[in-house]
């Protein structure tokens, strides 16, 4: 099965930019599955999910703003979750989707958690790959110090060491896998040198949370969680900082008591290119 590569405009404060997004399966399948990935990701991430569901769905992976194909906005204070909600707002209009299944992983999470909690919204399941409504502080700042580092590497074996070291928490991967991960997210720059795919701006609201702006955010991202009236499914990494297993009961208890799923030997976060990860989304998505 093969995917097309597409765009769609998108508007900000500071005018249009392009965002690209990867397709899978049959366009005329009314059946959608959105899947968004993490803050320094990309859609390609989805490729082993979106290859397992395409017979069932029309998978749609963006690259969200300022990642991978898409385009760099020019105000860094602009890559925050309103702006990427607007934009996945235009990507569904586009796609003329009614109703659609939402997979999110960490940042892609916290995007469909909003989408999800708005009046109206077309959401019909969605899964919160390690993420939810609470902001660990710390955490946040263990990850906006390392997604602003301008890293550059001679060659590719060099930066696929680097991502493989970073990405521990995602658990055990095979050597192809580890390759693919890395392959995803390095590019050459044009003096041959490699480097991540992202604009390292988006790093900018990240390391400008505070303790008190980041409990405003989490008390706004609760009300948005209670607001969710969809069925909603948790997985959690045992091992993750981001979401504890305090959290994860809470989200079990209030809104809409999502079912929660943890995996073994696995941070932040699950990658799903499994097949046990994968079957976990697929029996709750086609349940």
């Amino acid at each position: 099965m093969q995917f097309t590569r597409q765009t769609v405009q998108c508007l900000s404060p500071k005018g249009l930019h392009q965002m690209a997004y990867k397709e899978w399966g049959d366009p005329r399948n009314p059946k959608v599955l959105l899947a968004v990935h993490g803050i320094t990701r990309v859609s390609d991430d989805f490729d082993a999910l979106a290859l397992a569901l395409c017979d069932e769905y029309r998978v749609v992976c963006p690259d969200v703003v300022g990642r991978g194909k898409s385009d760099w906005l020019p105000d860094p204070l602009l890559y925050q979750i309103p702006q990427y909600v607007s934009d996945m707002v235009t990507l569904v209009a586009r796609l003329n989707a009614t109703t659609l299944d939402w997979f999110g992983t960490s940042m892609g999470g916290l995007i469909g958690m909003i989408y999800a909690s708005l009046p109206k919204n077309p959401v019909r399941k969605l899964i919160l790959n390690d993420v939810g409504p609470v902001l660990n502080y710390e955490a946040l700042i263990r990850i906006g110090d390392y997604i602003g580092q301008d890293m550059r590497f001679a060659t590719f074996e060099e930066g696929a060491a680097y991502i493989k070291e970073i990405s521990q928490t995602f658990g055990p991967h095979t050597d192809t896998q580890w390759l693919k991960l890395a392959q995803d997210v390095l590019k050459q720059n044009q003096e041959g040198q490699w480097i991540r795919h992202y604009d390292l701006s988006i790093a900018q609201p990240v390391k400008a949370t505070t303790p008190q702006s980041a409990a405003i955010a989490e008390a706004t991202l609760w009300a948005a969680y209670d607001a969710i009236r969809c069925p909603t499914l948790l997985v959690r990494g045992r091992e993750s900082d981001l979401i504890t297993l305090e959290s994860a009961t809470q989200m079990a208890q209030r809104g809409p008591k999502a079912q929660v799923v943890e995996l073994a030997g696995v941070g932040h976060a699950p990658t799903f290119v499994h097949a046990d990860q994968i079957a976990i989304a697929r029996n709750f998505l086609l349940s």
